[in-house]
C-alpha cells in the first residue's frame, strides 16, 4: 500500500507521523520503503540518524526521483510511506497519481482547518483522477490535539473536518501533543521505543492500528 503522509501547513507533525510508522511497521516485519520529498527532509534526517545511533531496524528512505509514479509502484511487497509538503507540490502531484490513500494529521486550530481546506482545494483535481482510478482514501486526523480532553478546540477541529468535502474518513484516533515525541525524535528513536508504556505510545498504536487494521494483533 502506498500512503502519503501531507499537509499544506508546516508543523502538522507529518515527519514525525510517517517515522514512527516506519519503525512500527518494520519491527512488525511489515516491510517498508520511505520517500521524503519534503524541502526539509526530516524524515530522511531520522533514518539517517538512526543509522548512525546502529538502532535495528534500519530504514530505506529515498529522496525525490526522476519518474517518480514508476518508483512508487516498482516496491511491490512493502508498505510505501512518502513524507511530501506543499514546497514539493508538482511531487505531491505525481505520488497521488500512484498513492492508495493519503492521510493528513491536523492540528486543532481553525487556522489547520482553513490550511486543510486550502490543500484539499489544490489537489482536488488530483484527488478526482486518483478516486476515478479504485477504492483510494482521503483520510484526515486530529494531531497534536490538547491533553485536556474537555478543551473544545479539539472536538471543533474534528467535528470541521467532517464538513470538509474530499475527506472520506476522519479517524476518531488522536495523537495529544506530549514532549515524548519531541524527545524520541532527538534520540533518533520512536515514542514507543523509548517509553513503550507511556500514554504518547498507546496513542500512536492505537492510530497505527486504526491505519492498518489487519495488524491490529501488533505489538
Amino acid at each position: 500500500m502506498i500512503t502519503i503522509i501531507a499537509n499544506l501547513k508546516g508543523g502538522s507533525g507529518k515527519s514525525t507521523v510517517a517515522f514512527n510508522l516506519a519503525v512500527w511497521l518494520e519491527k512488525n516485519n511489515r516491510p517498508v520503503i520511505g520517500y521524503d520529498l519534503d524541502p526539509q527532509c526530516t524524515f530522511s534526517d531520522l533514518a539517517m540518524l538512526r543509522r548512525e545511533m546502529e538502532y535495528k531496524p534500519d530504514l530505506t528512505i529515498h529522496s525525490v526521483r526522476a519518474v517518480l509514479k514508476e518508483q512508487l509502484l516498482a516496491h511491490a511487497g512493502h508498505e510505501v510511506l512518502i513524507d511530501v509538503g506543499a514546497a514539493n507540490l508538482a511531487a505531491m502531484k505525481e505520488a497521488l497519481t500512484a498513492a492508495d490513500r493519503i492521510l493528513i494529521p491536523v492540528p486543532p486550530s481553525q487556522a489547520d482547518v482553513w490550511a486543510t481546506q486550502r490543500f484539499l482545494h489544490i489537489i482536488g483535481p488530483d484527488l478526482e483522477v486518483m478516486k476515478a482510478s479504485g477504492t483510494q482514501q482521503t483520510m484526515a486526523f486530529v494531531n497534536r490535539a490538547d491533553t485536556n480532553k474537555s478543551i473544545r478546540e479539539t472536538h471543533e477541529t474534528e467535528a470541521a473536518l467532517r464538513l470538509l468535502p474530499g475527506i472520506d474518513v476522519v479517524l476518531p484516533q488522536r495523537l495529544r501533543l506530549r514532549t515524548g515525541f519531541r524527545r524520541s525524535l532527538s534520540e533518533g528513536l520512536t515514542v514507543f521505543e523509548m517509553w513503550p508504556r507511556s500514554k504518547a505510545a498507546q496513542e500512536f498504536r492505537t492510530l497505527a492500528k486504526a491505519l492498518y487494521p489487519d495488524m491490529a494483533g501488533q505489538s
